[in-house]
């Protein structure tokens, strides 16, 4: 289903779907359900009953980065892992919908955007009578810690840029540059999982992360060897994943973004440091809506 570019849409009705957490190894059932226009992505923990459990995604409610980008709202209550999901919203142009989960973090599922895609698929879309309202960025904005960089700039479309080098062999140096819309992520990012290092599991478990990480939902590299029988799936999965994740953790600003991103040896944190730097300079963009435009054409 090809969507307007001009107006919002949510969810054609609910749809629901269950996993593990990367993270906490906890299983969580997670139903994603209708909402109305200009009421954004909220995510709703049903576990919690004792203070407010809805988490509004925001740029600003960003609380954690390390490994995985984690909102949380006023009572701190939290949602983690959410990037994944978010890329897929964003790709699918999902304006607005309810994310109810009775855990702490979104289902890993198989490390990549792929499973979401095929779940908003069955959900389905429908149109709101509602203009889709874009970030157009008009100058500049950059972050820079050490040798990582990331930076937003004008684009008549969204287009992601990314590099990555590392020292194994397997992954080496690494460049992709896409513009993104529903087609581009569909074919060439939304399959390409989430990975990590082996020597770096047994520390991250102490420190209550990675406990729900295996081959299914990771790629898992030791040395300058790619562990997981099957192999890759792309020869460059590993910054097409960093490019997917850039996808997602643009989203949480609340809109879709008529620029370009480029990340540099960049994660969560730095892609979030953008999208803050951003919200506060108010003067390095605007809001666009086409379909005030059309109006005024016809």
């Amino acid at each position: 289903m090809s969507v307007s570019p001009y107006f919002q849409h949510t969810v054609a009705g609910p749809v629901i779907f269950a996993g593990i957490g990367l993270h906490t190894g906890a299983h969580v059932r997670v139903a994603v359900r209708p909402a109305a226009p200009d009421s954004g992505i909220v995510f709703v923990r049903t576990d919690v009953q004792d203070r407010d459990n809805r988490v509004p995604v925001r740029g600003d409610a960003v609380v954690q980065t390390q490994l995985g980008t984690v909102i949380a709202n006023a009572a701190d209550v939290r949602v983690s892992t959410i990037e994944h999901l978010m890329a897929a919203l964003a790709a699918l142009s999902v304006d607005n919908c309810v994310v109810e989960l009775d855990g702490p973090e979104v289902p890993i599922m198989d490390g990549s955007s792929e499973p979401f895609v095929q779940i908003l698929d069955r959900a389905g879309r429908r149109k709101q009578e509602a203009a889709r309202r874009y970030i157009e960025i008009l100058s500049p904005i950059e972050v820079i810690e050490g040798d990582k960089r990331a930076a937003l700039t004008p684009s008549d479309s969204f287009e992601v840029a990314f590099e990555i080098a590392f020292a194994s062999k397997a992954i080496g140096r690494q460049r992709v540059d896409l513009v993104i819309d529903e087609d581009s992520f569909r074919q060439e990012l939304s399959n390409c999982r989430t990975f990590g290092f082996l020597r770096e599991v047994e520390a991250l478990r102490d420190i209550g992360l990675a406990r729900g990480g295996s081959m299914e939902n990771a790629v898992v590299i030791d040395g300058d060897r790619v562990l997981n029988p099957e192999g890759l799936r792309r020869s460059d999965e590993f910054v097409r994943h960093k490019a997917l994740d850039a996808v997602g953790d643009l989203y949480v600003i609340g809109a879709p973004i008529l620029g370009r991103f480029e990340g540099i040896l960049a994660g969560h944190g730095l892609n979030n440091a953008a999208v803050r730097a951003l919200m506060e300079q108010p003067r390095a963009w605007r809001w666009r809506a086409y379909a005030s435009e059309l109006a005024e054409a016809v």
